[in-house]
């Protein structure tokens, strides 16, 4: 833990890391303060594409947590960079929320429901049928599929909820088309982040509740792992995998010394 706690770097997930919807979880202000004080660089770099940086700095604020904006990274950020870098200038039929739109536009992505080059698909509640349909179309006609992330499923104050996968898997099985998803544990989000903070992966570490996304990343991008018990995981599942996180912890708040 002390080697952990010396650590420049933090990456940290959202959901089930530091919330479950609108209920901040325990421990997550002291672990937050202790960032602040320590003068660590930490970014919170979540797979969920549904909202803005902005709009996720508000949504701390109104739990009671002041984080500047620039500590945010979105997997929809990620996706809209990626398709940008890949075609400039290209167009998009979009299937998410507004936080994916609002990356989209920004990126410079026009949307397109007729001829478009790419179909995107992020989380989104208003997720339905024809949605579905009309992107099964685009794709049969040459639109490629993107997700922004690979979560099969995610917390909430409900419980286990469909994500991204699940809501992209009908896309996939009827077109025979794979998706590319660009979230973790993909290493270009990765990679983005510690650029992001300016830390080489020794000196950073990833807190997270997913094997299949979180720890997998860190791993595979060389950064101390933290598995977190407060989200989908439990201390049952670890031996599912062929691989281990480095820490596991019941939460963020035992990250802190003297917790």
């Amino acid at each position: 833990m002390e080697i952990l706690r010396k650590k420049i770097g933090f990456i940290c997930d959202m959901d089930g890391v530091i919330y479950h919807g609108n209920r901040l979880l325990p421990g997550v202000k002291e672990f937050v303060e202790w960032l602040y004080r320590e003068k660590k660089r930490f970014l919170f770099l979540t797979n969920s594409s549904e909202r803005t940086p902005r709009e996720l700095q508000q949504k701390l604020s109104r739990m009671g947590l002041e984080v500047d904006e620039k500590h945010f990274y979105t997997s929809a950020l990620a996706t809209a960079k990626f398709v940008s870098q890949q075609a400039p200038g290209c167009s998009a039929y979009v299937i998410g929320a507004p936080g994916l739109y609002n990356a989209i536009y920004e990126a410079g992505i026009t949307i397109n429901d007729v001829d478009p080059d790419y179909v995107i698909v992020g989380e989104t509640q208003n997720y339905n049928y024809e949605s579905i349909l009309h992107a099964v179309e685009l794709i049969n006609r040459g639109a490629k599929l993107i997700g922004t992330n690979t979560d099969l499923t995610g917390p909430s104050e409900r419980g286990i909820i469909p994500a991204c996968r699940a809501l992209i898997a009908p896309i996939e099985l009827t077109t025979g088309m794979n998706a590319y998803f660009v979230g973790k544990p993909n290493p270009l989000m990765m990679r983005t982040g510690l650029r992001l903070l300016d830390v080489h992966s020794e000196d950073a570490a990833i807190v997270g509740d997913r094997m299949d996304t979180d720890i997998i990343a860190g791993i595979e991008s060389g950064l101390d792992t933290v598995l977190v018990l407060s989200g989908v995981t439990r201390r049952e599942d670890l031996a599912k995998y062929p691989y281990r996180p480095r820490h596991v912890l019941n939460g963020v708040g035992e990250i802190p010394p003297g917790k």
